[in-house]
């Protein structure tokens, strides 16, 4: 049984990840909120925002931890010219330093595992580029970044670290861009599979790349987006 952490497990791919997990895993979860279907699934809870709270609230953890999952993120579509630099600031502390403080917080528990696996998120945005996504774009793209400098760095210490960067998936995060028949069938169609991605496919490939069957890959970015980020149709 394997010692894993999950940021952001109160909903959408979080969530998900925790149900595919649970039978199988001891898990910790964090979470701003508390959600009904969380508390079901009776795991070690934090309830704290990691990108502006104390960590230090987070005690009393297993000695090895095998896996962290930070799923937090934000989706701030705005014209260039309608963006702040506090809006910029704002997707950066929750994409990026707060996966930063709490890989920080528990390197010596991923240490100790002999084997431990990291997963962060990014988006397609980061590659294609896309109109409005400037701020989140910005942001997800230093988690890339991050990522393949600490699978590196990690490297000898059996620490694996990847990147899944989904495209528009279907999750409350996602709910105002999908919230008509309409919004759901334009974006459809933008994918070469012709339709949007859900939770549980996401939450799938981070159970494998959690899992001993990945242990061979370290520092990917990998695209999960209907083929949105390699094909033209």
């Amino acid at each position: 049984m394997k010692n894993i952490i999950i940021a952001g497990a109160g909903k959408g791919i979080g969530l998900k990840t925790a149900e595919i997990l649970n039978p199988q895993n001891n898990l910790i979860t964090i979470s701003r909120n508390s959600t009904a279907e969380l508390e079901n699934l009776n795991t070690k809870f934090y309830q704290l925002d990691v990108a502006k709270e104390n960590l230090d609230s987070i005690n009393d953890l297993p000695e090895d931890i095998h896996g962290l999952v930070y799923c937090p993120g934000s989706i701030n579509l705005r014209p260039f010219n309608r963006l702040t630099a506090q809006d910029f600031l704002n997707d950066f502390n929750q994409n990026v330093l707060g996966a930063v403080s709490l890989i920080q917080k528990i390197l010596p528990n991923l240490k100790k595992a002999n084997g431990s696996s990291i997963v962060l998120f990014s988006t397609v945005a980061v590659k294609l580029g896309m109109p409005f996504h400037s701020s989140i774009a910005t942001s997800k793209a230093a988690i890339e970044g991050l990522a393949k400098s600490l699978a590196a760095e990690f490297a000898a210490a059996k620490i694996r670290v990847n990147v899944i960067a989904p495209s528009l998936t279907d999750t409350p995060l996602a709910g105002s861009l999908l919230s008509t028949d309409e919004k759901r069938d334009a974006s459809a169609k933008r994918h070469p599979l012709q339709r949007i991605g859900n939770a549980e496919e996401i939450a799938q490939l981070v159970s494998f790349l959690l899992s001993d069957h990945s242990s061979w890959i370290t520092g990917q970015i990998i695209g999960v987006d209907g083929g949105m980020g390699s094909l033209k149709t």
